[in-house]
């Protein structure tokens, strides 16, 4: 996304950057985007339903009641000029048709993983790979589910190297901004040497 002419606080945003926030069903994708919004998130949340119980698996997430249907929305400020808006996308397969449309235009993506349903985020793994997304894994680290560090992670996925792996708290504002950082240091590398790769395979180029 280019600039924002809108101020919060007198404060002009110069630059304000897309972020997608993917991952399985049951996540922690809504907690995280609420946990470091500045503003009241907008929520697409509905109660789950008998029917969507027959097509959801809800096993390892037995208490959640919601689910989100299209997006959530927040932003956060990261330094003075530099703010990000946050997409959360919905979790279950019927709802991907909606990706598309949100990955136009963005700087890269988080995918949230449970080390307890690891598997639910091949998909969005493999969505943003094939894509050429930059994007970041983090592993939101429920109570009581086992501990693995980031390159047990990143062989389980079979990640690309170099992608990053970190270990966050969904619920925890400052761990969510780590995150988003890390995000942000990680896609900017990646769309740079995509720059410079491409400067040097034009004809003539020195």
């Amino acid at each position: 996304m280019g600039q924002d002419d809108g101020s919060e606080g007198g404060e002009l945003a110069a630059l304000a950057l897309k972020i997608l926030v993917a991952g399985g069903f049951g996540v922690g994708k809504t907690t995280l985007v609420g946990a470091v919004s500045e503003i009241r998130p907008l929520r697409t949340e509905e109660q789950l339903s008998e029917a969507g119980e027959l097509v959801d698996d809800t096993g390892g997430v037995d208490q959640k009641r919601t689910t989100t249907v299209a997006m959530d929305f927040g932003r956060i400020t990261i330094r003075a000029g530099l703010s990000l808006y946050l997409f959360g996308t919905p979790g279950q397969d019927r709802f991907w048709f909606l990706w598309d449309e949100l990955s136009q235009g963005a700087l890269g993506a988080v995918v949230l993983a449970d080390t307890r349903r690891l598997e639910d985020c091949f998909p969005a793994v493999d969505y943003f790979e094939h894509r050429r997304i930059p994007f970041v894994v983090a592993v939101n680290c429920f109570p009581g589910a086992r501990r693995y560090g980031a390159h047990e992670v990143s062989q389980a996925l079979d990640l690309e190297q170099g992608t990053p792996v970190v270990l966050c708290d969904a619920r925890d504002k400052d761990s969510g901004k780590e995150v988003l950082i890390r995000l942000v240091e990680y896609a900017g590398r990646v769309h740079t040497a995509r720059l410079l790769d491409a400067v040097e395979a034009r004809p003539g180029a020195v």
